[in-house]
C-alpha cells in the first residue's frame, strides 16, 4: 500500500477514536446522573497530559519503538473504553469513581498516541525520501476529517429502545425512560460512543504494528530525570518575553475544553422548552458541532496569509477575540431563530484554536535555542492543554452548576433566577475578553515578516 495511504488511514482512526465521545461525552453524563461530574471527565485529558506523553516518548526512545508503543496504547486505551462501554450498560446508575476510573485509564493511554502518531508520520515520511513541512499537513487534514466523521456516527446511528432493553437487561427504563417503545436512541446519549471509541482504538492499536519501523537508541547516554522529562524548558521563563507568553498560554488554555464538555449540552437542552424540541439542533446538537471541525480545518489555509501580513502577536490577538465571540454567540443563540448564531460560533471556533495553538507552537519554535526545541513545544503543550485546560474545565463546571441544573431527563437547562446558560455563557466571553486585553498589553513582540517567512 502506498506510504501516503497508510498514514492517512492511520491518522483517520487516530482522531476518530477521539471524535467518537469527545464532544457528547457531555450528554451522556447528564443522562445517567452524572453531568456534575462533567467538568472531571474533560479535566482528566489536561491532568494525565502533564506527565503521560513524556513517559510514552521515553518507552519510545528507550525501548519499544515508537509504532509499537502507538499500537500498544491503543490497546490499552481500546480496551478500556469498551470495559467503560460495558460497564454503563450494566449499571444504568453507574459509580462515579468506577466509571472515571475506566475512562482516566483510556485517556492516559490515548493522549500519548497524539505525539507518538505524529512521531511516526515523521519517521516514515523521511524514510521515504519525502518532505515532512510538505507532504505531512495533507496526511493530517484526514485526521480532523476522521474525527468528523465519529462524530457524524454517533449523532446518525440509532439503537431501538427494545435493543437497548435487551442489552441492559431491561434495565433501560432508567435512562431512557422519557422514550416509548419506537423511539429511536441516539447513540451520542448512550455508553455505546464509548464502545464506537474502543473498537477504533483496538483496530489502530493492531494497525499500528505494521506502519513502518521506528528506531530506538539504544546507545543514548544517560540523562538526569530533569532532562528525560524535558523539563529544562522550565529555565524559559527567567525571559521576560517568554514567561509572558507561556502565561497567557496558560490562561488561553483555561478556554481550550469548555466547549467541549458543555456545548452539546448545552445545544440539547433547548428540548426542554416545546417550541424549540423538534428543531435540528436538538435532535442532531454533535452534528451542529462539527462545524467547528470543519471551520478549523478551512482555518489552517488562512495561518501562513494571516502570519505574513500581520504577525504572531496579532495572529495571536484575533484568537483570543474569536474565543469571546465564540463564548458570545453561544450567548445570544438558540435553536430557532437565533440558530444563526451558533452556527457562527462554530465557524469562529476555527479562528479561535488554530490561529493560537500553531501561531504558539511556531513562535516557540523561532525563540527557542534548537536543542531545548522539543521541550519547549512540550511546555507549550502542557501550559495549554494540561494546566490551563485543566483548571479551565474545572471552573466552567463550577459556574454551569450554578447557573444551570439537570432535570429529570438528563437536560442541562435554566435556573432561571441566576440567568441561567445565557450568563455562564457571557462569564466565559468575558474571562477571554480580559485576557485578550491583557495579553495586547503586556506581550511585546515585533512582526518581522522575513522571519515568518522563512520558518
Amino acid at each position: 500500500m502506498n506510504l501516503k495511504i497508510r498514514l492517512i488511514v492511520m491518522n483517520f482512526l487516530q482522531y476518530a477514536v477521539w471524535g467518537a465521545y469527545l464532544t457528547c461525552m457531555g450528554k451522556y453524563l447528564g443522562k445517567c446522573d452524572l453531568g456534575s461530574h462533567i467538568g472531571m471527565f474533560y479535566a482528566m485529558q489536561g491532568i494525565v497530559s502533564l506527565f503521560m506523553p513524556a513517559l510514552m516518548g521515553i518507552v519510545a526512545d528507550r525501548w519499544i519503538p515508537a509504532q509499537k508503543t502507538l499500537g500498544l496504547c491503543h490497546l490499552i486505551a481500546g480496551a478500556a473504553m469498551i470495559g467503560a462501554c460495558m460497564y454503563g450498560i450494566a449499571t444504568p446508575t453507574p459509580d462515579y469513581g468506577m466509571l472515571m476510573s475506566l475512562y482516566a485509564v483510556s485517556v492516559a493511554f490515548y493522549m500519548p498516541t497524539i505525539a507518538l502518531s505524529n512521531s511516526v508520520a515523521y519517521n516514515a515520511l523521511e524514510k521515504g525520501g519525502l518532505d515532512t513541512v510538505k507532504d505531512f499537513p495533507p496526511i493530517r487534514v484526514f485526521g480532523t476529517i476522521g474525527f468528523i466523521c465519529a462524530m457524524w456516527a454517533v449523532d446518525l446511528i440509532h439503537l431501538s429502545d427494545g435493543f437497548l432493553a435487551n442489552c441492559l437487561n431491561d434495565s433501560s427504563a432508567f435512562l431512557w425512560a422519557q422514550h416509548d417503545a419506537n423511539t429511536l436512541v441516539q447513540v451520542s446519549n448512550t455508553p455505546f460512543q464509548f464502545l464506537l471509541s474502543g473498537i477504533l482504538g483496538i483496530i489502530l492499536g493492531v494497525y499500528s504494528f505494521t506502519l513502518p519501523k521506528c528506531e530506538i537508541n539504544t546507545n543514548a547516554e544517560k540523562k538526569s530525570f530533569v532532562e528525560a522529562l524535558g523539563l529544562q524548558a522550565f529555565s524559559l521563563f527567567k525571559q521576560k518575553k517568554m514567561a509572558i507568553f507561556f502565561i497567557f498560554s496558560m490562561l488561553l488554555g483555561a478556554a481550550l475544553q469548555i466547549t467541549n464538555g458543555f456545548a452539546t449540552p448545552f445545544i440539547s437542552s433547548f428540548a426542554a422548552d416545546p417550541a424549540y424540541a423538534d428543531t435540528f439542533g436538538v435532535k442532531y446538537s454533535v452534528i451542529i458541532y462539527s462545524i467547528s471541525q470543519i471551520a478549523e480545518t478551512l482555518c489552517i489555509l488562512l495561518i501562513p496569509f494571516c502570519l505574513k501580513r500581520f504577525g504572531i502577536k496579532k495572529v495571536m490577538l484575533m484568537a483570543m477575540i474569536a474565543w469571546f465571540f465564540r463564548f458570545g454567540l453561544f450567548g445570544i443563540g438558540d435553536t430557532g431563530s437565533m440558530v444563526w448564531a451558533i452556527i457562527l460560533s462554530m465557524i469562529v471556533y476555527g479562528f479561535a484554536f488554530d490561529f493560537y495553538n500553531i501561531s504558539g507552537s511556531l513562535f516557540v519554535n523561532q525563540e527557542t535555542d534548537p536543542s531545548i526545541r522539543s521541550s519547549a513545544q512540550g511546555l507549550f503543550m502542557m501550559m495549554t492543554n494540561g494546566v490551563g485546560a485543566t483548571i479551565g474545565t474545572l471552573s466552567a463546571q463550577a459556574i454551569v452548576n450554578h447557573f444551570c441544573a439537570w432535570n429529570a431527563n438528563g437536560l442541562l437547562v435554566d435556573i432561571p433566577e441566576t440567568g441561567g446558560w445565557q450568563a455562564a455563557w457571557f462569564i466565559f466571553a468575558g474571562y477571554a475578553l480580559v485576557v485578550a486585553i491583557l495579553f495586547a498589553i503586556f506581550f511585546r513582540y515585533k512582526h518581522d515578516p522575513n522571519k515568518i517567512q522563512n520558518a
